[in-house]
């Protein structure tokens, strides 16, 4: 029985973390970005640079690692035994849980430098989408709404 018990505790830890996997490359919009006028600015790409961009790092993690470490800490011992296992359990559950969500929803990134057409330079940094690829010299669209701005690839006209 306590067996099944963990079983369940682990898929359900795998379900909730599944779920915070994002993505923030420049062709994904939020429910609250779509449908908003977006400013677009137009430039060209001066310099690219690879980055890691960290994962997410909620309760949620943390909270499902320490559930299946506690069921699975229960197990182990009789009396108070198991009642000490069941609390080292939740810990050291809670720990890995919140480093597996981080690495899970971890990404490759790529910081973007553009020379804008107003003859200003920024810098932007989003995921790298499949098969999205950028190059140095390159005229790109800089998408903004709600504060958050992406580059994507320019238009043809």
């Amino acid at each position: 029985m306590k067996k099944t018990t963990q079983v369940v505790a682990s898929l359900t830890a795998a379900v909730l973390l599944a779920g915070c996997v994002s993505n923030q490359s420049g062709d994904v919009y939020s429910r609250d970005e779509a449908r908003q006028v977006q400013t677009v600015r137009m430039g060209t790409i001066t310099a690219l640079r690879p980055v890691k961009i960290e994962g997410t790092k909620t309760p949620i993690g943390t909270g499902a690692g320490a559930a299946v470490g506690g069921i699975a800490g229960s197990g182990i011992g009789g009396g108070r035994g198991s009642y000490v296992a069941a609390i080292v359990g939740a810990v050291a559950g809670g720990l890995l849980g919140a480093a597996t969500e981080e690495g899970f929803t971890r990404a490759d990134g790529v910081e973007i430098t553009v020379r804008e057409d107003d003859g200003s330079s920024r810098a932007y940094v989003q995921e790298v989408g499949k098969g999205e690829v950028f190059r140095v010299g390159e005229r790109v669209r800089i998408l903004t709404v709600n504060g958050t701005s992406r580059v994507a690839p320019s238009v043809p006209q």
